[in-house]
């Protein structure tokens, strides 16, 4: 059973990660994408945005810290986050019937409330 605290932590958790994905969403509209998705599942898994840009498609990752004392945020886009996210982005391909785009994965980090943007983070290494 969950405690009243780890409740709070957990919203408050869900509250901060909502304002950067928003400030994020914020960022790629002022750079002339359009968003598509925010929060866009598939089962349990969920990319935090999807843009697009002419014929580029966006798969986004957002991460935040309030400092690097426990690492950089990106590096909590390990192997698995990654295998993850492209699992929900061939969902997402398929289920909106989408056949010819290029497409990217990117990871916006937050450190401080500083943006910190990394187009193309990580590759398919297998065919998509």
């Amino acid at each position: 059973m969950n405690s009243p605290s780890s409740d709070q932590s957990k919203e408050s958790r869900k509250k901060r990660g909502d304002k950067f994905e928003r400030l994020a969403a914020k960022f790629y509209k002022n750079n002339k994408y359009e968003i598509l998705e925010q929060n866009w599942r598939a089962g349990r898994k969920e990319i935090d945005l999807i843009v697009r840009k002419d014929n580029l498609l966006i798969f986004v990752e957002v991460k935040s810290a309030s400092s690097k004392k426990f690492g950089h945020p990106a590096e909590r886009v390990d192997n698995r986050k990654q295998k993850n996210i492209i699992e929900v982005a061939k969902q997402y391909l398929i289920s909106h019937e989408v056949l010819d785009c290029d497409f990217r994965f990117d990871v916006v980090a937050f450190i401080d409330g500083q943006l910190e943007h990394y187009p193309g983070a990580f590759e398919v290494d297998t065919e998509f």
